[in-house]
């Protein structure tokens, strides 16, 4: 019998790791956009590029992200989600992500998403990166 530990918090914010992203990492399918990308920055802290792969559209998808040998490797410190906006197939998820490189200062990665859902499945496509206020 599998144990699911639901003291481990969810690097996305949003509740505990196995009953959130966790479940998505695993063969789960995104109900929504925000969703995957929520699944999609957890897989970014844990490293997934397996799954970051696989959640990003064929037609977009880099061949490689070499998170494993980015020097120096990010410290993800929290995800805050601004907008989620579906239009049918096509939506947008705009967030701010808080990172440090090494140890330097930390930083906000501000995102505005497009995903698309394909055969019952959302996909990332790209983003856009604001200006800072």
């Amino acid at each position: 019998m599998q144990v699911i530990d639901t003291l481990t918090p969810c690097p996305c914010g949003h509740s505990s790791y196995a009953r959130c992203c966790g479940l998505l990492h695993e063969g789960g399918i995104a109900s929504t956009a925000e969703a995957l990308m929520r699944s999609r920055y957890s897989a970014y802290v844990l490293k997934r590029e397996d799954y970051l792969l696989a959640t990003w559209h064929p037609g977009t998808r880099p061949a490689s992200l070499k998170l494993a040998t980015q020097q120096p490797s990010p410290t993800w410190l929290g995800l805050d989600v601004k907008r989620h906006q579906q239009d049918g197939e096509h939506a947008i998820v705009e967030f701010i992500a808080r990172l440090r490189f090494g140890g330097g200062k930390a930083q906000r990665m501000h995102e505005i998403s497009r995903f698309v859902r394909e055969n019952g499945r959302w996909y990332y496509v790209d983003g856009q990166f604001p200006e800072s206020p």
